[in-house]
């Protein structure tokens, strides 16, 4: 087989032919609005800000606190949801980025990002950590902690980006920024080009430089730009889905002749995708990105695995094994074997595998790189299971506890006696939509895992997906079983 046909992406439809939200009547018309995206963030940010009062302010228990239940039950869960029906627009009205662009408007960044920084890889770290964190100082359980934590996010993201050029926080440092990037590889929509003739014959391309004011005797460079570009660095007629795209619609209020849309796309197709990304390269050399799926994916069952009684006994037996005292260092090396050793030992295995059924001459981490990717659709499921039951079952909660805190700041009940009764789904309920965000998760696994193996091994497809495709099972049938476990409902006054 020709190794172009086989590394050819899919063509798309016409622009014609695809569905785009901007051009929706409300919605479209909303999201070119040139403030649409502080119109989102304002409200988002006065929210945040009432979190953190009542979290460091408030009640210190846990499922009476605002701000630990807007964090770990209603937060977490709508932002799966969102990324599933819809794309990446939890990160469009990040509320952290708010802080940052009015200060730019009177401070300008002054340094690059260090070079030697401008990968995955302090983003993966920071992800391990704070689910490390989450455990380990039980956050979910201490509000107090909870405020501390939104208002650290809120700081890092304002000086990052005060002091450093470009997105710099949301490209190299948010570890909730590189969560949805690799969640909305699964979702339906994508900031995208409608026609890419029109791009090429661009010869201004503000998408990315950004849109300057238009005057006699000013040379172009020297004009002022009244309209920034992608901050991400992100060319769009090079754009390949969602990865590092945070919706923030810059690129459709720079471009000049309204080229840019968010279009529907097939979900998961991006994974497979191969050769250079704009503002990203080629996936297949980046470790950095396969340590950042590392974290998604493994991390995924593990933070649910973290979540049942049987983890309590596997603590204290690593800790009468090893002679380890204290839950932290017990929970160091839990992790260090669930995020380090065990992919480590898998992906490796598996890349060996491969190589060895189709005859590649590739080396293992190119393997690893190409394939292990096509595991974000199983950890995304897991993630949608594991945040789903939480919301599903406490979806009501935020009620009672928004008019407790409401009574408790005025001495008026304006909003209602609490209502404590409310609650959410039935557990019952909500563990077969749980079993059913799995199983979407793991056969979407295996088709993008077969589109990368048609790709990469032709004829071989079958034997080259075949230890990536057990690994997507392992993982499946683990996700499964934790899932059938008692769970413990953190933050609610629910019971199991």
């Amino acid at each position: 087989m020709n190794a172009a046909a086989q590394t050819a992406p899919r063509p798309r439809p016409a622009a014609s032919d695809r569905f785009d939200l901007l051009r929706v009547p409300v919605i479209g018309r909303f999201l070119r609005w040139r403030w649409a995206r502080m119109a989102v963030q304002g409200p988002v940010l006065v929210l945040s800000a009432i979190m953190i009062a009542h979290a460091i302010f408030g009640p210190q228990l846990a499922p009476k606190n605002l701000g630990a239940l807007l964090t770990w039950v209603h937060f977490r869960g709508l932002v799966v949801l969102f990324l599933l029906l819809g794309g990446n627009f939890f990160c469009m009205a990040c509320p952290f980025m708010l802080p940052r662009d009015l200060a730019r408007r009177w401070v300008q960044p002054r340094w690059a990002w260090p070079k030697f920084l401008r990968t995955k890889w302090p983003a993966a770290i920071l992800f391990a950590g704070i689910l490390f964190t989450y455990e380990w100082a039980s956050l979910w359980s201490d509000p107090w902690a909870t405020g501390m934590l939104i208002i650290g996010y809120f700081a890092a993201a304002f000086f990052v980006d005060v002091f450093f050029k470009k997105a710099s926080f949301c490209k190299y440092v948010c570890p909730v920024g590189q969560f949805n990037f690799l969640g909305s590889t699964l979702s339906p929509l994508e900031v995208a080009v409608r026609e890419p003739g029109v791009c090429a014959d661009c010869r201004t391309k503000d998408c990315i430089a950004g849109r300057r004011e238009t005057g006699e005797g000013i040379p172009p460079l020297q004009r002022r730009i009244i309209q920034r570009g992608c901050e991400l660095e992100l060319f769009q007629p090079r754009k390949v889905g969602n990865l590092d795209c945070t919706f923030c619609m810059d690129c459709v209020h720079a471009c000049p002749h309204d080229n840019v849309g968010i279009m529907a796309r097939l979900p998961g197709e991006e994974i497979a995708a191969t050769g250079e990304r704009s503002g990203i390269g080629d996936l297949d050399g980046r470790g950095d990105w396969t340590a950042l799926v590392v974290v998604f994916v493994f991390g995924a069952v593990l933070n649910a695995f973290a979540m049942i009684s049987p983890v309590y006994a596997l603590e204290r037996l690593l800790s009468r094994v090893t002679g380890l005292g204290g839950r932290g260092p017990v929970l160091a090396l839990l992790f260090g074997f669930a995020l380090v050793v065990e992919p480590a030992v898998l992906l490796c295995g598996a890349a060996w595998m491969t190589r060895r059924a189709c005859g590649s001459t590739d080396g293992l981490s190119a393997i690893i790189n190409r394939y292990a990717r096509t595991l974000v659709p199983t950890g995304f499921g897991v993630w949608l299971a594991h945040y789903g039951f939480h919301f599903l079952t406490g979806a009501l909660t935020v009620i009672p506890v928004a008019q407790y805190a409401a009574e408790m700041a005025t001495g008026h009940a304006f909003l209602g006696m609490p209502q404590w009764q409310l609650g959410g789904m039935p557990v019952a309920y909500v563990y077969p939509i749980e079993l059913g965000f799995i199983t979407v998760g793991f056969l979407g696994s295996l088709a993008v895992g077969w589109l990368t193996a048609r790709r990469h091994a032709g004829i071989r497809a079958i034997p080259a997906l075949a230890p990536w495709a057990a690994i997507a099972l392992i993982l499946f049938l683990v996700a499964c079983w934790t899932m059938s476990q008692p769970m413990d409902m953190r933050v609610t006054f629910i019971a199991n």
